[in-house]
């Protein structure tokens, strides 16, 4: 009989060789965070690079050298660039070195964090305990990490759903709704809460737009009158979703009249704080969010505002009860044991939609141990005042126009030519931002506000400091010089 084939490993046949090339790589992504600023902010990826990754299928074996030679040259120096200094980008935070580390320690690990009898489900469960005391949330809150604030706000209206819709919503689904379930926001609400109330059967015809003021906080009356009406036609009026940090200007809702709206009238409070709820850890601007505790959930993201490495955002629900049984299953193989690694404890399976989770806890838990919360709210207060030292940047000055308040970390602004009406303003500031963004000086991002087209500043960024956002506003000025004298 012929011997077995010798069996396989995906292990090293060298771990010297192995640890050598580790250690360069880990060196070479050193030397990539520290000589940042040296690097244009952003460039596009060119089309030779492009072609080498159009490949076969790798069918057999290539040294690992080689394709970390390939990813040094054809992948690491064509980021979006929000680790940059000058990267002002939608909402994107910068990440840390620290981080970094700790994402190579959970990927050693491999923890698979559903939450059985292993050190990890502890490390999370301590974790989301210090994220609720700083939020103002009860002790013995429910909470659990997620992927980010699309998925937060799924999980926490989920439950709200669980919560307030009168029948056995899991068991039915919508099919078993005696009336039409509607959840209520601002018109400056994120996107991903329309896709919750979409993947959540609930639809967007019923998620109830309220409009804005002039500080783009939703109008309180508005929305008690929406609830009224909407009860009168026969719906079930179930959430109102608050936000803390508008993505178009920054603006917070007033929390605390919405949580008197939700408790008068049995509503669901939910706040999406993506990146606004960290604003908690800054003593000097906590005000901003009274009422945040009083909410029944809160969504937010620490890979915003707490600086840290894709990706990890947060659910805190102040009801663990109801948050388990939106979620909870007891097939066989899940069950609690008497002994063993399964002997019982927080499932975090039971809490959200995965099973197979990321330890995404092990670098929130070693961010907060490592810089301390006080500090993560002096970065926060530092990103605040950049955006008032750059507002007022462009209210000084003749050629510039702020376009909306600037209440937390978010600046708007355009590039003005008197006699120009807001169609050619527009179009010339979409070609400067373009211009700004492919000569890699900065990388601001856009939004419309009023059917005006704004250069949008928004401040998540550790590494920046003020000569940014003064070589911001002087390559707005050049640019714009340029395009209008035809260069």
């Amino acid at each position: 009989m012929n011997p077995p084939a010798p069996e396989l490993t995906l292990d090293p046949a060298d771990w010297t060789e192995l640890r050598t090339l580790g250690h360069r790589m880990l060196d070479d992504l050193f030397d990539y965070l520290m000589h940042v600023r040296e690097r244009p902010v952003w460039q596009p990826m060119p089309g030779a690079a492009r072609a080498r990754l159009a490949e076969p299928v790798p069918r057999t074996p290539q040294p690992l050298a080689a394709v970390y030679e390939q990813f040094a040259r054809d992948v690491l120096p064509y980021p979006l660039g929000n680790i940059h200094p000058r990267f002002w980008g939608w909402v994107i935070g910068t990440g840390t070195p620290q981080g970094m580390l700790a994402d190579m320690l959970a990927a050693g690990m491999n923890t698979q964090a559903a939450g059985v009898q292993e050190a990890g489900r502890h490390v999370e469960e301590q974790t989301l305990a210090w994220l609720a005391e700083l939020l103002g949330f009860p002790r013995g809150s429910s909470g659990l990490f997620v992927s980010g604030g699309s998925m937060a706000n799924l999980v926490a209206l989920a439950v709200a759903r669980q919560a307030k819709a009168g029948f056995a919503v899991r068991d039915t689904g919508l099919h078993g709704s005696p009336a039409p379930l509607t959840v209520y926001a601002s018109t400056e609400v994120h996107s991903s809460v329309r896709k919750a109330v979409e993947l959540m059967g609930i639809g967007t015809a019923n998620l109830k737009l309220i409009p804005v003021d002039r500080e783009y906080r939703i109008v309180v009356p508005e929305l008690a009158a929406a609830i009224a009406r909407d009860r009168a036609a026969g719906a079930r009026p179930i959430a109102v979703v608050g936000t803390a940090g508008t993505v178009n200007t920054g603006a917070t809702d007033d929390l605390a009249a919405l949580a008197a709206v939700c408790r008068q009238e049995g509503l669901w409070f939910h706040v999406d704080g993506a990146f606004g709820a960290l604003v908690a850890l800054a003593p000097e601007l906590k005000p901003i969010l009274a009422g945040l505790e009083q909410a029944d959930s809160v969504a937010f993201d620490l890979h915003k505002w707490g600086y840290l490495p894709f990706e990890v955002g947060c659910t805190l629900v102040r009801h663990p009860d109801v948050h388990r049984d939106t979620f909870a299953v007891a097939p066989s193989y899940l069950g609690a044991t008497a002994r063993g690694p399964a002997a019982g404890g927080v499932l975090f399976a039971d809490l959200g939609v995965q099973l197979s989770r990321g330890f995404r806890a092990l670098k929130v838990w070693m961010a907060l141990k490592t810089h301390g919360t006080d500090l993560i709210g002096r970065l926060i207060a530092q990103n605040v005042a950049q955006a008032r030292y750059l507002a007022d940047l462009v209210d000084r000055h003749p050629r510039l126009e702020r376009l909306a308040p600037a209440p937390l970390n978010i600046v708007c602004f355009r590039f003005v030519v008197p006699g120009q009406d807001d169609a050619a303003l527009n179009a010339l500031n979409q070609e400067i931002l373009w211009r700004i963004q492919e000569t890699g000086v900065a990388l601001p991002s856009h939004t419309m506000l009023g059917g005006r087209f704004a250069i949008r500043v928004a401040i998540t960024n550790h590494r920046s400091r003020r000569e940014d956002f003064a070589a911001l506003v002087q390559a707005v000025m050049d640019v714009g010089t340029a395009v209008l004298e035809g260069r």
